[in-house]
């Protein structure tokens, strides 16, 4: 009986078959094997219809019998690269390709799944071989983008095959159920961003703002009519404010200005007294003119310590 092939080249030699060359057919097949496990390979994508692979049986070099296929050419429309029906393995595919656009990894026909790889993204992906007819080619569960080579950043494909966030929208992460849970949007020309330091013993971490911008404002915007809330852990909170020339502490300011604009400050009950609050004009604290309403509402807590800073309007 003759030696037969498995679906990525690798001989079957049968008992008592290929006297004489049985050493170099098995150093071919370990070979072949290596190529599988860790081998590197870069596939030219045709911009004129589908790439389609294959295997020379008993023989190296074939591209899908590589573990890492970097798709390389200029496309001008989202391409196919096949793979035969019997085909199972799993693969690193980096979309290197010209054109900004998708490479599709697939069964050569059927109806299964397929693996898209945006143009710039690395993903991993295995090929099932799970049905005769229809196989499915599936990212991998835990993350549709593995590496994102168009820039130094934390993201990937927010869908049902994957853990991050969207290439077309935001980037972010989610959390172990699959749920969204930090998103960071994008702002054309951005030269300002927040900077996250931590600290030593006996001090806080820092959340601020940072940038090339001298002044950097940083901004806390619930969504709707959310609040933003300022909570302790064994004490109803407490909000320190720092500032160097101690002019003002808390500036409440409606994009456009408008004099006399009204506001709404919420603290726990407790001992607010009078003086506690100073109502000025501006940061200068000269005048008073144009000063809005500022209205105190205790309602929602009960206990409370006063506070004492500066409301600024200007």
């Amino acid at each position: 009986m003759a030696s037969t092939y498995t679906p990525l080249g690798i001989e079957k030699q049968e008992t008592g078959e290929n006297a004489g060359t049985w050493g170099s057919k098995t150093n071919t097949n370990l070979e072949i094997v290596e190529q599988i496990s860790g081998g590197y390979t870069a596939q030219a994508v045709s911009d004129s219809g589908d790439t389609t692979l294959s295997v020379t049986d008993g023989n190296t070099g074939a591209t899908l019998a590589h573990r890492v296929l970097e798709f390389t050419g200029s496309l001008t429309a989202s391409r196919n690269v096949t793979i035969p029906l019997d085909v199972q393995n799993f693969y690193i595919l980096k979309n290197a390709t010209s054109g900004s656009q998708n490479v599709v990894f697939k069964y050569a026909t059927g109806t299964g799944t397929s693996a898209t790889v945006p143009n710039g993204k690395t993903v991993l992906a295995y090929a099932k071989a799970d049905d005769g007819s229809n196989p499915n080619i599936t990212l991998q569960a835990f993350g549709g983008d593995v590496v994102d080579d168009t820039s130094p950043q934390l993201g990937g494909n927010l869908d049902t095959n994957s853990f991050m966030i969207d290439f077309d929208d935001a980037h972010g992460i989610r959390d172990e159920s699959g749920n969204e849970q930090l998103i960071f949007e994008t702002t054309g020309s951005a030269v300002n961003f927040v900077d996250v330091t931590n600290s030593a013993t006996g001090a806080g971490p820092q959340i601020g703002a940072n940038g090339s911008d001298t002044n950097v404002s940083l901004k806390l915007r619930p969504k709707a009519t959310g609040n933003i809330e300022v909570m302790g852990a064994t004490n109803p909170g407490t909000v320190q404010l720092n500032c160097e020339s101690n002019t003002h502490g808390i500036k409440l300011q409606s994009p456009p200005h408008a004099n006399a604009q009204s506001y709404t400050i919420k603290f726990p009950t407790g001992n607010i007294t009078a003086g506690t609050f100073l109502k000025v004009d501006s940061i200068t604290g000269s005048g008073t003119t144009g000063v809005g309403q500022l209205t105190f509402d205790s309602s929602p807590a009960t206990t409370g310590k006063a506070i004492a800073m500066a409301i600024v309007f200007g």
